[in-house]
């Protein structure tokens, strides 16, 4: 019977007991109400953390913590590099048969007036 129900339960108390003693400034969570934001500030006497939701800041009871979704701030602006290399990327490139565009945008325009008529 201890093998069954509350051994399970214990294991799993463990593992959350031990997320929350990670917790730090930063880091991207999930509530139990499934709100996700940044942590901005974590006071530990009053068992509390301030998430930070787009501008606007929470306080949250440490229990209302879900999980941490990703501990890493550096892979939040890992993928903004990539895209700044890849737009520099398609700017770098000649436009190809400029009047190609300019035409088929006259013939989209043409089509549309006659759909309205």
């Amino acid at each position: 019977m201890y093998f069954l129900m509350l051994r399970p339960q214990q294991k799993q108390q463990k593992k959350h007991k031990d997320m929350m003693s990670e917790l730090k400034k930063g880091d991207h969570v999930i509530t139990i109400g499934r709100l996700h934001g940044v942590i901005d500030e974590i006071n530990d006497a009053d068992k509390t953390a301030t998430l930070d939701c787009d501008g606007i800041y929470l306080v949250f009871d440490l229990r209302a913590i879900a999980q941490v979704t990703s501990q890493a701030p550096q892979a939040v602006t890992a993928p903004a590099a990539e895209e700044a290399t890849s737009e520099a990327a398609t700017e770098d490139k000649p436009a190809e048969n400029d009047t190609d565009d300019a035409a088929s945008d006259e013939a989209a325009e043409k089509t549309d007036d006659e759909s309205a008529k």
